[in-house]
């Protein structure tokens, strides 16, 4: 027990040696979740617009009023033809525009339809899906006031009839902000990239540096050092967990709505497959530089794309799907968005904290048999 603790005792002195990792551990989270948690954001709240009016009414007015009135749309310009509509659209100066034909007021003031066309620029499919949904919120109370003026003006009584109506009820997240569903994933992110990191330039640099080779021919036994190695990262992965969660509540105010304990046990249990993984790297790397392009290429890149941080999983072909089971990520965080959005309790969420135990043990167990190996 005393040689373990005398190891644990020198990773933290050479922690605090090195200034750069210091700044690795306590600084870069806060930065990274600050800058992450703004940049992550898919709402859509000024949509760049064109107008073509070939009828230059009051009504035509009325209706380019309803979407300025929205708060969405901004009309950035008024176009005479559709070169103009081309060139705007093809420059990034508008998303959409907006094309109101002649005889639109005529069409309305005798209870035809008024079609008018809209044209978009599809690149960002996403983001033209939600101003589309935007739009026909627009069109639709329009619509309807247009209606009503009609049966005012005519004296026509509006018939009693049954009607459907829903009435929306948003919980969890009830303006619908991207980063109040994207902070808490973050924290994951962040997590995964410090403690594997960390863990595998730890063992690589001493190397690099000679001191593994005198720490063989000590009577330390492999796995004395191996726990002596990996203490340390998980009281330093606890620390990160603590400082990105102060952020994510005092910084942008949210708060966590299940179990702190809970949270924190799963959080123990994911930092145990990413000390494994950053282990694993250890074993085959021979330079810290080469340590950290296997770490991000090869293994924080797949598991960022593939655990439903961005992308969601069910929108991925089938047999992607079946890879994402393997990603420890995926199921951590299911866990943080469950636990800090929705108050969920353990007992909903006995598979997904089951697989990362699994994954936890089975692979810091096997990257110790490796670096045994090699200790050896």
């Amino acid at each position: 027990m005393r040689i373990i603790l005398n190891i644990i005792i020198k990773e933290f002195l050479q922690l605090k040696r090195d200034p750069r990792l210091f700044g690795i551990v306590f600084i870069a989270p806060v930065m990274q979740l600050v800058i992450l948690g703004y940049a992550a954001n898919m709402d859509v709240t000024t949509v760049h617009t064109a107008v073509f009016d070939q009828d230059k009414t009051a009504a035509s007015r009325d209706f380019i009023w309803a979407f300025q009135r929205s708060g969405y749309f901004k009309i950035d310009d008024y176009v005479d033809n559709y070169s103009q509509i081309t060139k705007d659209i093809n420059s990034g100066k508008v998303l959409w525009t907006l094309v109101i034909p002649k005889n639109f007021e005529k069409n309305i003031q005798r209870q035809k339809t008024a079609p008018v066309q809209t044209i978009f620029d599809g690149s960002d499919g996403n983001k033209t899906s939600i101003v589309l949904g935007y739009l026909q919120g627009v069109v639709s109370n329009y619509s309807s006031k247009i209606m009503l003026q009609t049966i005012d003006k005519n004296g026509l009584k509006n018939p009693s009839a049954g009607s459907l109506t829903a009435e929306a009820r948003v919980w969890y997240n009830p303006d619908l902000t991207t980063r109040v569903y994207m902070v808490p994933s973050i924290m994951g992110l962040i997590l995964m990239v410090i403690t594997t990191i960390l863990m595998s330039m730890a063992i690589v640099k001493e190397r690099e540096i000679g001191t593994l080779e005198q720490l063989i021919v000590t009577p330390i036994k492999p796995y004395q050092l191996i726990i002596g190695k990996v203490i340390p990262f998980i009281i330093l992965g606890f620390v990160d967990v603590l400082i990105v969660l102060s952020v994510m509540v005092f910084w942008f105010g949210i708060g966590v709505r299940g179990s702190f304990i809970f949270l924190v046990f799963a959080s123990f249990l994911f930092v145990l497959s990413t000390l494994g993984i950053g282990l694993f790297i250890s074993t085959i790397s021979k330079t810290q530089q080469q340590a950290m392009m296997v770490a991000q290429f090869a293994i924080m890149m797949p598991m960022i794309y593939l655990s439903g941080f961005a992308f969601p999983i069910e929108n991925m072909p089938r047999f992607i799907q079946y890879i994402t089971y393997a990603i420890p990520l995926r199921y951590y965080i299911i866990i943080l968005r469950a636990v800090v959005l929705k108050g969920a309790p353990f007992s909903e969420l006995i598979s997904e904290t089951l697989m990362l135990f699994l994954f936890g043990v089975v692979i810091l167990f096997a990257s110790s048999l490796r670096f045994k190996k090699r200790f050896n």
